[in-house]
């Protein structure tokens, strides 16, 4: 049973960063990913181009060097490969974690699929694109119904509804349609999401004007059967054939992962789990969060960029406790 200072949960861009931050300041420390390295990226659409600049998703002080102002899925996938390459992170993969006991000392047993292991600290970095929100209706579960989008080619001349209108849902939607897709948007809101990419917000309202993609507003889907749907609208139902369904309606967090280390999350319908900003140590003392994690629903307030420097915060803290 191997032990460390560190463990961390979640092999992801912030979850390397503390591996990077714990190596370099001596402590030992041992990521545990329950896919592969940087399994969120990788499961990202083919296509996908970042908001930010390369600097601004560089770890360990390694350059980002790009081909475009703003990078590319690939591009990124490559850079964390080659950083955790380069620092020769001590990373488990395809490693799910399922249990953890605090021992009379303080520390930690933390039950994974593959092995069992002592630390004295956890950090949960777990990010939150593995979990979708569901929309529980019925036929939600036929194979049609995608949570996930990665590929246009594979809707290639089929009838497709994109239910969601902010930056993966327009770009699935506008994605499929120009490989000769007949797309469909069923959309909450009244308009196209105010945070879809400003180079890309433009295009999906000009081809719903000129009536080369459909578009329901102040709508959702009702029903989902083998080859029709059902689109609850303002004007009543209407129903309509269809052969692949691409839900983009959100992710959250690994909530149950949370409350089963005993976290405590906020009463309202953010679900923010608690912790210290100064250091990024939680209600259970010698748990951490790091990462898009702490904004529990409110997904859009952590990033890359601006979480970065919780893997400091976090490694400065154990350090004073050592």
């Amino acid at each position: 049973m191997s032990k460390y200072d560190i463990l961390i949960i979640g092999g992801g861009p912030i979850g390397m960063a503390c591996g990077i931050a714990a190596k370099k300041s001596g402590l030992s420390y041992v990521i545990v990913e329950k896919g592969c390295l940087v399994n969120s990226l990788y499961n990202y659409p083919v296509n996908i181009t970042f908001f930010s600049t390369p600097e601004r998703l560089e770890i360990g002080g390694v350059p980002f060097m790009s081909l475009n102002p703003k990078p590319k899925k690939q591009e990124a996938v490559e850079y964390y490969r080659v950083v955790a390459q380069m620092y020769q992170l001590n990373i488990h993969l395809f490693e799910q974690v399922n249990e953890m006991k605090r021992q009379a000392d303080r520390s930690f047993i933390i039950t994974t699929s593959k092995h069992t292991y002592i630390a004295d600290n956890i950090i949960i970095s777990t990010g939150f694109y593995d979990m979708p929100q569901l929309m529980n209706v019925p036929g939600e579960g036929l194979p049609k119904v995608r949570h996930y989008y990665h590929d246009p080619h594979y809707y290639a001349f089929q009838k497709v509804i994109v239910v969601g209108a902010q930056n993966s849902g327009v770009d699935a939607a506008l994605e499929t349609w120009r490989k000769g897709a007949e797309v469909t948007m069923v959309i909450r809101e009244p308009q196209i999401g105010e945070r879809v990419k400003y180079w890309v917000r433009p295009d999906i309202i000009n081809r719903i004007e000129e009536g080369n993609i459909k578009a329901y507003y102040n709508s959702s889907i009702a029903a989902i059967r083998e080859t029709q749907a059902d689109i609850q609208t303002p004007e009543g139902m209407v129903t309509i054939e269809n052969n692949f369904v691409i839900a983009m309606t959100g992710y959250k967090p690994d909530f149950a992962l949370l409350k089963k280390f005993g976290i405590n999350l906020s009463d309202d319908e953010k679900k923010i789990p608690e912790y210290d900003p100064e250091t990024m140590e939680t209600n259970q003392k010698g748990i951490y969060l790091a990462g898009v994690v702490c904004g529990g629903m409110d997904t859009h307030k952590w990033f890359i960029e601006n979480s970065r420097e919780h893997a400091d915060k976090i490694v400065k803290h154990i350090n004073g406790k050592v």
